[in-house]
């Protein structure tokens, strides 16, 4: 659920509309130097707040269910956040992984370092099922851009 509505309602979105994601993921001036994790930068902090902020917002009802579910859930999300920025030390992930990830369309750290080449491909930040419908969503707004510009001149 987290990660449908951090794909639909922020990230395609701030692509399209906002600069914010966009500056701090996909410029030529990047530094992927300790990216996101480490980094002190607070804009790259402020933008995966606001990126998890649709995971967080699920908490309340999902304690609710299982408490321990919900603690393991945020714990297995951060450690897929670190590991699909591994990419960046050109990390390869083991075929017997990548095979298992592909299968269940779980997002790898080459298929996320796909987006980060090219930020309108390569949509959902843990399942990569949500690419398709994400990328027509991203034609969607896209044209309401263009014609709100349009409608406004």
């Amino acid at each position: 659920m987290g990660d449908f509505f951090s794909t639909f309602v922020y990230h395609v979105p701030e692509h399209i509309f906002g600069k914010f994601h966009s500056l701090v993921h996909h410029s030529k001036n990047r530094s992927f130097l300790h990216y996101a994790v480490l980094t002190k930068n607070p804009l790259v902090l402020l933008d995966g707040i606001l990126g998890a902020l649709p995971y967080f917002i699920f908490i309340p009802w999902l304690w609710q269910i299982s408490p321990e579910g919900t603690i393991l859930g945020l714990i297995l999300g951060e450690l897929h956040v670190i590991w699909r920025h591994v990419c960046v030390i050109k990390w390869q992930t083991p075929t017997p992984i990548l095979k298992i990830c592909n299968f269940l369309m779980i997002t790898t750290p080459e298929r996320h370092w796909l987006h980060h080449k090219d930020a309108k491909v390569a949509f959902g930040d843990i399942f990569n099922f949500f690419d398709p419908p994400a990328q027509v969503w991203f034609r969607i707004l896209l044209s309401l851009k263009y014609k709100w510009r349009h409608f406004w001149k």
